[in-house]
C-alpha cells in the first residue's frame, strides 16, 4: 500500500517497512521437504500486528470428480523469485507488517501440505484481504505445475 493510504477499515497506514523498521517479506521458499505451519507462523510474528491470516493448501483425495492416487509438484527455476515478487507487491498494496510463503515440490501424498502462506497486519480485515491476494496471485502467476495421477490410471498436468 503506498505511503499514507487508507486500509479497508479506514485506518491510515504508512509503508509497512517503515512501520516496523523491517522488511515485511520474512520467508519465501520452495522446498522438497515437508512444510511447517509453526515455521511460517513464527516468521510473521510481529508485536505491531493485531491480526494474522494463514492459508494452508493440502493435497486432497479428489479433483474434478476423479480419485487422486498420486500427486507431484515441479517448478521453473524462477518460481521462488516470482513468489518474492508477488509477496513484495502484496506488501506494497496492503498494510502488511509481515508476510511469508512456502510451497512444496516433489511427490506428495493425500493430506500433505502443498503451500502455506501467512500475512500479519495491524487489523484482521487487512490480514484476510492480503492473505487472499497472496495465495490467489501465487497460484495464478508462479510457474509451479501439478501432475496428478488418478486411481483409474489417467493423469493430468495442472498449470502447465
Amino acid at each position: 500500500m503506498p505511503l499514507g493510504t487508507v486500509g479497508h477499515n479506514g485506518n491510515r497506514y504508512d509503508h509497512p517497512g517503515e512501520q516496523t523498521g523491517r522488511d515485511p517479506v520474512r520467508l519465501i521458499a520452495i522446498r522438497d521437504t515437508p512444510l511447517s505451519l509453526d515455521e511460517v507462523f513464527a516468521a510473521v510474528g510481529e508485536d505491531s500486528a493485531g491480526g494474522t491470516a494463514l492459508f494452508v493448501g493440502t493435497v486432497r483425495d479428489h479433483d474434478g470428480g476423479a480419485d487422486v492416487a498420486a500427486l507431484g509438484y515441479s517448478c521453473h527455476p524462477t518460481a521462488e523469485a516470482e513468489i518474492r515478487r508477488i509477496a513484495e507487491a502484496v506488501a506494497e498494496k496492503f498494510p502488511v507488517r509481515a508476510l511469508a510463503a512456502v510451497h512444496r515440490v516433489g511427490d506428495l501424498k493425500v493430506g500433505d501440505l502443498a503451500v502455506v502462506v501467512a500475512v500479519a497486519c495491524a487489523h484482521r480485515g487487512d490480514a484476510f484481504e492480503a492473505c487472499r491476494s497472496l495465495i490467489d496471485d501465487l497460484k495464478r502467476e508462479v510457474p509451479i505445475w501439478k501432475h496428478q495421477t488418478f486411481s483409474d490410471g489417467t493423469d493430468e498436468w495442472v498449470g502447465a
